[in-house]
C-alpha cells in the first residue's frame, strides 16, 4: 500500500515515494551501491523485475532522495511480520546515498522517514544488515540508535540451493 500523501521537504532535502518510471534510476542507484559495497558482480536486477515486483506485484517499496533537486539516494525496504511482537516489521534492504552528495543529512532524513512509516504504520520494528567491513555505515547508524544484535547470525540461500531445498519438500 503507498502512502503518496507522506511525502518530506525540507531545505534542499526532497522525499517521495518511487514510481515505475523511476526504475532505472533505481537500478543506477543499485549499481551504484553495489559498486561501493565491492559487489557489482552480485547485481541481476533489471529495470523490468524491478517494475514486476515493486510496482506491479508491490513486494517492496522505495523512496527516492533528492538534493538540490538532484537524485541523491535511495532506500528500498518491505514489511515484515514478529511473531513475537504479533506486529508488522520494517527490513530496508538498501540505503544509499551518493559518496558526492553524504554529510548533507540525507542518510538521516531516509532512516527517519522510514522510522515515520514504521510508526504510522504500527509496526514493532525496523531492521536492517550491514557489511561488517564498512565502518562509516555502522558509525552512522550507531550514531540514530541501533543497536547491532550480535546474538543473531543471518542466514540465506539462493540460486541452486533454492532449487534443491524445494526440490527435497515432502511429498503431500
Amino acid at each position: 500500500m503507498r502512502n503518496s500523501g507522506y511525502v518530506y521537504r525540507n531545505g534542499q532535502i526532497h522525499l517521495r515515494f518511487a514510481e515505475p518510471q523511476d526504475s532505472s534510476l533505481l537500478l543506477q542507484f543499485i549499481r551504484e551501491f553495489a559498486a561501493y559495497e565491492h559487489l557489482e558482480d552480485l547485481v541481476e536486477a533489471t529495470e523490468g523485475r524491478l517494475r514486476q515486483y515493486l510496482f506491479e506485484e508491490k513486494k517492496g517499496e522505495g523512496i527516492i532522495g533528492e538534493y538540490a533537486g538532484v537524485p541523491a539516494g535511495f532506500a528500498l525496504f518491505f514489511h515484515t511480520f514478529s511473531t513475537f511482537l504479533g506486529k508488522p516489521g520494517i527490513y530496508i534492504e538498501d540505503l544509499f546515498v551518493k559518496p558526492e552528495l553524504r554529510g548533507r543529512g540525507m542518510g538521516k532524513t531516509l532512516l527517519s522517514f522510514i522510522a515515520g512509516l514504521a510508526v504510522e504504520r504500527n509496526c514493532g520494528r525496523v531492521e536492517w544488515a550491514c557489511l561488517n567491513w564498512n565502518e562509516p555505515a555502522i558509525g552512522f547508524y550507531l550514531s540514530q540508535g541501533a543497536l547491532p544484535l550480535k546474538e543473531w547470525t543471518a542466514y540465506r540461500i539462493t540460486g541452486e540451493a533454492i532449487t534443491s531445498l524445494a526440490a527435497a519438500s515432502c511429498p503431500g
